[in-house]
């Protein structure tokens, strides 16, 4: 309000290095700034810092915003049950691992077939593990972890469950009757 923002004050600084090619537009109450980094950042965390000062050379109080940068999904590794599990189980348990190096916490639901996805508790290790209960024929089982960005990983489990028992068609022995030390076959036919 008195002698004016001195437009060469003004700065900018990414994680402690001054940058240039700060955009400055004259406003009625001082100046509006932009800048758009030509190379991306790096992932991880990120502090920037604003200097600015009066033609009088009285320094304004800096301020700074700190932010993380994360291109990259969680790691999830299912280790049960098993893809494209066999078993004559209903109950079946998923456990598996997860984690982000940017942007921990993960979080992660286990959805069942087309029921609601539940969220799983994640301990401080990245293991995690949910009791599910199968229905007869094949189950789909859909595993999300998601970080604090919102980036996502989705491993997908197929399970049938089979609880009928084969059935024995027939057995037959060619020839019958068996002469005392002569080959025979003995055939089976078994349906599942």
């Amino acid at each position: 309000d008195d002698s004016g923002v001195n437009p060469d004050t003004i700065k900018l600084l990414i994680d402690g290095s001054e940058i240039s090619g700060i955009t400055k537009t004259k406003t009625t109450s001082g100046y509006s700034c932009s800048y758009k980094p030509s190379t991306a950042l790096s992932d991880g965390s990120h502090t920037v810092v604003v200097k600015a000062s009066d033609y009088d050379g009285n320094a304004a109080t800096q301020k700074s915003v700190s932010f993380k940068i994360d291109t990259v999904p969680p790691t999830l590794s299912i280790t049960a049950p098993a893809d494209k599990l066999v078993t004559n189980k209903t109950a079946v348990t998923v456990t598996g691992t997860t984690n982000d190096a940017t942007s921990s916490p993960v979080t992660v639901t286990v959805k069942l077939n087309s029921g609601t996805a539940e969220t799983v508790t994640v301990g401080s290790d990245g293991t995690f593990s949910k009791a599910l209960t199968l229905v007869t024929g094949t189950n789909t089982i859909t595993v999300v972890a998601k970080d604090s960005a919102g980036k996502t990983t989705t491993v997908t489990r197929t399970v049938t469950v089979d609880t009928t028992a084969p059935v024995i068609k027939s057995v037959t022995i060619n020839p019958n009757p068996v002469d005392c030390g002569k080959t025979y076959v003995i055939s089976v036919e078994v349906t599942d």
